[in-house]
């Protein structure tokens, strides 16, 4: 398990490296990095302030990844996620899957991703030309996050995939 709650910035090629350094089992790595926009909506952000409360962020991420893990066959995860006072174009987020083959890696990523954006315990706040402002949950993030939460955790597994 690899997950770190960090202000300081990370290095997405050494990360990734890591993360399959030594497992030659792993046949693709899928990963997101999230990064800090300069608008919202319609409304320029000169930076996006995170807040979290340690020790309780840390547990949350663990379960999500428990949860990826039950899902799917997965060889090594990477949750590394910021906190503090960020400006556009600054790394937010990454996350990585390693898995003998990608569908699993792809579907992994793709649902950390979302349960991050609706389960992690992070406080957003954005400073624009009109002050700062408390980000809200976004409709379309429940929604995306919904199709997780309707199906059981299984692995997905392509039986005539032997590629990767």
């Amino acid at each position: 398990m690899a997950i770190r709650v960090q202000a300081e910035d990370f290095d997405v090629g050494a990360e990734l490296a890591a993360l399959s350094d030594g497992k030659p089992s792993i046949g693709g790595v899928a990963s997101f990095v999230g990064l800090v926009r300069d608008i919202a909506g319609k409304e320029s952000v000169s930076a996006l302030t995170l807040e979290h409360y340690p020790g309780m962020t840390e547990q949350q991420l663990a379960a999500i990844e428990a949860e990826a893990r039950a899902r799917w066959p997965l060889d090594a995860v990477l949750i590394i996620h910021r906190h503090g006072r960020l400006l556009p174009g600054d790394r937010i987020v990454l996350a990585a899957c390693a898995s003998a083959h990608r569908a699993a890696a792809f579907q992994a990523c793709w649902f950390l991703m979302d349960w991050l954006k609706t389960k992690a315990p992070f406080w957003k706040r954005e400073e624009t030309p009109d002050g700062a402002r408390w980000v809200e949950a976004k409709e379309e993030d429940e929604h995306a996050a919904d199709r997780w939460r309707q199906s059981a955790p299984s692995p997905i597994r392509d039986p005539n995939a032997t590629d990767t």
